[in-house]
């Protein structure tokens, strides 16, 4: 039998989709239809683009379905044309943001600008999901020295105290909407890499309250071998978080996961 450590999280990132007010509106619910209401020890929250986020928090009063932005600027107010703020997030309810994505990184994100990002998110007592994640794996094994760099950047100088509100995400740039994914076995290496990294960087009893999701091309039918043999504590999901009955059934499998695991 499976153990777990944490409460599972999925992580709807719906990126630049859908296209219109209307669209998205549809999704929130058909998604909201999905998951249903009945009480889980699963956490879900949607990451949809920065204009629906008032409109989804008036359709989520509850809060049942979280909501979580996809980027954010360190700065709180000023002449900084086009970016998002942290008090603006938290005006249309965000609890989360996501921090250092591959496609973020991709367009010229530097390990500065997620390291101010995620001291401001702690400021501001919002959770912070970290990406980390490789362009490509090699027989050598480098990439670990690639996701060690990004994550101790990321999380230097976070205080002990606000651990619980640091999430990091595996998300391998290979397997994101290529339909390839880790193998569950690759993905438990790189948690327990991950976790030994947490552990020297803060100390041991920092293991137990960071989550460390996987992100990587998750479906349905690939959802709770990640769980069960991978060991990760849910997903930060990409393609598959745009199609209400498949982010249902990843959702409902983690919650069966936690149900049946100790």
């Amino acid at each position: 039998m499976a153990t777990k450590s944490h409460t599972p999280l999925i992580v709807g990132n719906w990126k630049m989709n859908p296209a219109t007010l209307g669209k998205a509106r549809k999704l929130f619910l058909d998604v909201r239809k999905e998951v249903g209401r009945k009480k889980m020890e699963t956490q879900v929250a949607v990451a949809p683009p920065f204009p629906f986020l008032s409109e989804l928090q008036r359709l989520s009063p509850s809060q049942r379905i979280g909501l979580s932005a996809q980027d954010v600027y360190f700065e709180s107010i000023g002449a900084h044309t086009g970016e998002v703020s942290l008090p603006m997030l938290r005006s249309v309810g965000v609890s989360s943001v996501i921090v250092g994505h591959s496609e973020r990184r991709a367009a010229g994100e530097s390990d500065e600008e997620i390291y101010k990002d995620v001291q401001a998110i702690f400021k501001s007592s919002l959770t912070a999901i970290v990406c980390v994640g490789e362009q490509v794996r090699d027989q050598h094994g480098n990439y670990f020295s690639v996701v060690e760099a990004q994550l101790r950047s990321a999380v230097r100088d976070v205080p002990k105290t606000k651990l619980k509100q640091l999430v990091v995400a595996y998300e391998p740039v290979w397997a994101i909407g290529t339909g390839d994914h880790a193998t569950p076995e690759d993905v438990q290496e790189m948690k327990l890499f991950i976790q030994k990294i947490i552990a020297d960087v803060f100390d041991r009893s920092a293991i137990k309250k960071v989550r460390v999701l996987y992100g990587g091309s998750v479906k349905a039918k690939n959802a709770q071998e990640l769980l069960t043999v991978g060991t990760v504590d849910g997903f930060l999901i990409g393609g598959a978080s745009l199609k209400a009955k498949e982010f249902g059934k990843i959702v409902h499998t983690a919650e069966a996961y936690a149900k049946t695991s100790v």
